[in-house]
């Protein structure tokens, strides 16, 4: 269903989205509500597919970022010491959409028995990308709305450049940790950074295909893998030389 659910504004691709079932989760559907894709997509924004951003990245297609959210929700508490960690952060989309999902002001989750108060602190996702100018675009997408602006200046979102492979220690350890291109194995690195409980959603490279693997890191550290679906990303590499 993801081909029907383009849309000619940022409200029509999330409507679309949830009702084709892509988007489940009213927390998520906020979330994706409050961030204009067309901040962060140089062309076709509103597609429900991937486009392309320079230095041979992509921005995924809206649905593998509602996909990516649903499946890391569960670990997104909106509270200060919530610590995700979004590798390959390319446009900084997906980063901005998370920094929502762990605002307790702007996204409390549904059903929340008090209302969170203004000034509540919200949890921090960091972004990492290995080439300094997407770190450079997405700094420079994010400030393009006053939200966006709003989360830079107060430290809540960062963006830093360094290989993804490897995680970012500095901000470790994280509730979870979202992948946005394909690994060409499963970095023990990443888990290691988890919390307990904590949860890593990645592409991996497997026998010259990819799928998704939801990682679980319990909470006496044993670690469960579950393979889900077959997906096409970039690969997660080296910055490329030229």
């Amino acid at each position: 269903m993801a081909w029907r659910s383009s849309g000619s504004s940022n409200i029509a691709l999330i409507e679309n989205l949830a009702k084709n079932g892509l988007v489940n989760s009213d927390r998520v559907k906020r979330a994706m509500l409050a961030v204009d894709r067309g901040n962060y997509s140089p062309s076709f924004p509103y597609d429900d597919s991937p486009q392309q951003i320079g230095h041979q990245a992509t921005i995924s297609a809206p649905h593998m970022h509602a996909s990516a959210a649903e499946s890391i929700l569960p670990f997104l508490k909106p509270e200060p010491s919530t610590r995700i960690l979004d590798i390959g952060s390319g446009s900084g989309y997906l980063t901005h959409v998370l920094a929502k999902l762990v605002d307790p002001v702007k996204n409390p989750p549904t059903g929340a028995p008090n209302p969170p108060e203004q000034g509540q602190e919200a949890g921090t996702v960091i972004g990492i990308d290995h080439i300094q100018a997407l770190v450079d675009l997405a700094n420079g997408n994010m400030a393009k709305s006053e939200d966006g602006r709003r989360l830079l200046e107060s430290g809540k979102v960062q963006f830093v450049k360094g290989d993804g492979r490897k995680g970012w220690k500095e901000g470790a350890p994280y509730d979870a940790i979202h992948v946005g291109a394909a690994a060409a194995e499963h970095h023990q690195e990443l888990v290691e950074q988890l919390k307990t409980p904590g949860r890593l959603f990645v592409p991996v490279e497997e026998n010259y295909e990819q799928y998704i693997f939801v990682i679980d890191k319990k909470e006496d550290g044993s670690v469960k893998r579950e393979k889900l679906y077959p997906v096409r990303y970039v690969p997660l590499t080296d910055a490329p030389r030229n």
